[in-house]
């Protein structure tokens, strides 16, 4: 048991925070300094305005969810002047939220009273929003995503840990990325390291 926890704590020093994004009310924090802030805090018009400060230029970004693009433009701001590069199996994905994709999940039950629209139902997992950031880097490395009540810092960061020491990754983007039913929003993203 002693052993099992000195290689537990040997193992966390591997792992290093290189980069914080925070996304909630109109505003995007770069370790908890000001980075971006919208002049309205609607998800909507928010998320496009964080995307033309971005200037990017992603046609399939307007297909996405609310959750989809949140995580994928708080990605984006993670990534940036990082250096990391793309077509590698070296970064892994890690995300939780509490509310799943049941925002879009209502938006197609309320489309099956017509016609269901397929390009809503591909946004009914919340693990499409790992495919999104992983198919525009990509990143072919591990990915796993959580559901859980709430945003537990200490959790993903352990899971981060046993991940960097069972695979070959490098780094690892990590985190919370949530959009309830009545389009509140938050995302809470980490850039790890290994450093072993």
């Amino acid at each position: 048991m002693v052993a099992m926890l000195l290689f537990i704590l040997k193992s966390m020093e591997n792992s290093q925070i290189i980069k914080e994004v925070s996304i909630e009310q109109g505003k995007v924090l770069v370790n908890q300094s000001e980075f971006f802030t919208g002049e309205t805090s609607e998800p909507g018009p928010f998320l496009k305005s964080l995307y033309k400060k971005l200037d990017l230029k992603y046609n399939k970004y307007f297909k996405m969810d609310h959750l989809s693009k949140l995580g994928f433009l708080a990605a984006e701001v993670l990534l940036l002047n990082e250096g990391i590069s793309n077509e590698t199996d070296e970064v892994a994905i890690i995300l939780a939220n509490a509310s799943s994709s049941l925002n879009t999940d209502v938006k197609y039950q309320q489309s099956i009273a017509e016609i269901p629209s397929p390009s809503v139902f591909v946004y009914t997992l919340p693990n499409i929003v790992i495919g999104e950031i992983s198919i525009k880097n990509k990143f072919y490395g591990e990915h796993m995503f959580f559901v859980q009540p709430s945003y537990n810092k200490k959790e993903l960061l352990d899971y981060t840990t046993c991940l960097f020491n069972s695979t070959p990754c490098t780094y690892a983007i990590v985190g919370w990325v949530d959009v309830d039913t009545k389009g509140n929003y938050n995302a809470r993203l980490m850039l790890c390291q290994n450093n072993k």
